[in-house]
């Protein structure tokens, strides 16, 4: 219960992790497309890092890690159904995952269940339920929701983004041709 209560505490907020990270963060702002309002903090602080060992649940049904999309840019993004600005950002997450590798991760407690029927009536054709239904991921990274994690090719961390972004914007273009 605790894990749900960090994933959920952080949700639609902006967390600059004690102030840790003020230095390696810049807010990169939304554009107001899509009703999208939010800002979007880019942290450099972990760039390098390789990513945590967490199974997911891939689209399959089998067992996957983010270490196994190396070899290829990925961008990782932790969501859930019940969160409005991941909600908001999803149809420019699903432009950028025809173009580029996205593992979006839902954090959801009920799986399958309710993200699979999510995606199809949201009519996001290029997002993959991946699944972490013991909100793993969210507790590696100790993120709030939305957190997107952008990997290189070597599999190393880029940035981080937290917060929801319009991921068709020109800012969020610049930022994701830097894992190339």
């Amino acid at each position: 219960m605790l894990l749900l209560l960090g994933a959920t505490a952080g949700c639609d907020k902006q967390d600059s992790a004690n102030g840790q990270a003020e230095a390696a963060s810049t807010a990169i702002p939304a554009p107001a497309a899509r009703g999208a309002t939010s800002t979007g903090t880019i942290d450099r602080s972990h760039k390098g890092e390789a990513p945590p060992t967490v199974s997911l649940i891939a689209p399959d049904g089998g067992k996957t890690m983010i270490s196994a999309f190396k070899g290829k840019p990925v961008l990782v993004n932790l969501w859930a159904t019940w969160c409005a600005p991941c909600i908001k950002e999803m149809p420019t997450l699903d432009v950028v995952a025809g173009r580029m590798t996205v593992v979006a991760v839902s954090q959801d407690l009920d799986g399958a269940a309710k993200v699979t029927p999510f995606l199809a009536k949201a009519g996001l054709k290029n997002i993959k339920p991946y699944l972490d239904p013991q909100v793993a991921m969210s507790t590696a990274y100790q993120a709030s929701l939305p957190t997107s994690i952008l990997y290189d090719s070597n599999g190393k961390e880029v940035w981080r983004a937290v917060g929801g972004m319009d991921w068709t914007s020109k800012a969020a273009t610049d930022l994701l041709a830097e894992a190339t």
